[in-house]
């Protein structure tokens, strides 16, 4: 069965973006090495160090479909119809837009919750795994216990300020490991939750 994981790059001091929801200080990893990785779309092609292409390359062949929400969604302007993983996305919104410019993109707007979404998202992804892009998402996917793992590429940068990885959580959550894999310009940390803890 598929396993629901979130995976952000994260600040030394746990944030995914600054105050402006700019990114561009946490994936200068994504261009630190020589070891191409190629994504689903030509604007995004990775070229990182072996340890953390290999990171990448595992974990695109094992995703299935990806959860977001519509501020990501926004803020990205859908990645264009497709996102770089090159999987099904499900995106948790209180409306669908009005003015997509892809309906045939494998993109599902899930006005019925998250719960819904996630549930969509595995029966699409079978056996691989569903990936959360969203801190609101990942937050909301932890109180609601839905998060099965945790991957945090750590960038060594402080930002001070902006969106954080873990807020509004609303019980302490257990996790094991981590499983550690050092790149050049980044550290890939991956947890699971633990279960009843």
């Amino acid at each position: 069965m598929a396993d629901v994981i979130a995976n952000m790059s994260m600040s030394l001091d746990g944030f995914v973006a600054d105050p402006e929801d700019r990114i561009d200080h946490l994936f200068g990893w994504f261009g630190s090495g020589d070891v191409e990785v190629p994504t689903a779309v030509e604007w995004a092609t990775f070229k990182t160090s072996a340890a953390s292409a290999k990171m990448l390359r595992d974990a695109m062949d094992n995703v299935g479909a990806l959860v977001t929400g519509r501020r990501l969604f926004d803020l990205t302007q859908g990645w264009g119809g497709t996102h770089p993983m090159g999987v099904p996305v499900f995106v948790v919104t209180h409306e669908a837009p009005a003015d997509w410019p892809h309906p045939d993109a494998p993109f599902t707007f899930v006005t019925d919750g998250l719960e819904s979404a996630v549930e969509q998202a595995k029966k699409v992804a079978g056996e691989k795994n569903v990936a959360v892009a969203s801190t609101t998402v990942a937050q909301q996917c932890l109180n609601l216990g839905l998060l099965d793992g945790i991957q945090v590429d750590l960038v060594p940068v402080l930002l001070g300020a902006g969106v954080r990885f873990f807020d509004h959580l609303d019980t302490t959550i257990r996790l094991t490991g981590p499983q550690v894999i050092e790149g050049d310009g980044v550290t890939h940390l991956s947890y699971r939750v633990a279960r009843g803890a």
